[in-house]
């Protein structure tokens, strides 16, 4: 009897275009997040390789700070992910709302 599963894909692309696997991703272990790793973290939930539970628990984020990264991205791509500029984006994107 086949039961309902999900199916999942075995590579997604990456945010720089390279091919992402589980194996590929940041180790579970990471404690310093640079803008490509946290790009790659939301790219492999958005491609359905993880799910955003999945991500949350293999990298002990919040699900707001994983919400964060992938409205960071969806905002401002890969440079809205930069802690420094974080205000700079936020402020620029209420701006263009206005308009």
């Amino acid at each position: 009897m086949i039961e309902n599963q999900k199916i999942r894909p075995a590579q997604v692309i990456g945010p720089l275009g390279e091919p992402l696997t589980l194996d590929s991703l940041p180790p579970p272990t990471t404690t310093r997040w640079v803008v490509r790793r946290k790009a790659e973290v939301v790219a492999a939930v958005n491609g359905g390789l993880l799910t955003v539970d999945e991500a949350c628990e293999r990298y002990g984020l919040t699900l707001e700070e994983f919400a964060g990264w992938q409205r960071s991205i969806d905002r401002s791509g890969m440079p809205g992910l930069r802690v420094t500029r974080i205000q700079h984006y936020r402020d620029l994107y209420e701006r263009q709302q206005r308009f």
